[in-house]
């Protein structure tokens, strides 16, 4: 198991590779009741973790792709 770190020292790659590895321990079903919702809790805090870097990361992205009020990139859209 990866070594617990507080979710938010850690990097979002490793938040998402802890993730993993919980729902994966938490789909074989051999977790008693308590275990079980001491890795929910944990997961529930990884997922709000991993959630606000990628809001931070964003709005990075947004500042760097501004200026003088202006989009200096364009939009990037997909063809789905």
């Amino acid at each position: 198991m990866t070594t617990r770190k507080k979710a938010d020292t850690q990097t979002f790659e490793q938040s998402m590779q802890e993730l993993e590895n919980l729902v994966s321990q938490m789909e074989q079903g051999d977790l008693p009741l308590e275990e079980a919702l001491k890795s929910f809790e944990r997961g529930i805090e990884l997922v709000r973790n991993s959630q606000q870097k990628l809001k931070d990361a964003e709005q990075k992205i947004q500042i760097l792709t501004t200026q003088n009020g202006q989009q200096t990139l364009d939009v990037f859209e997909t063809n789905n």
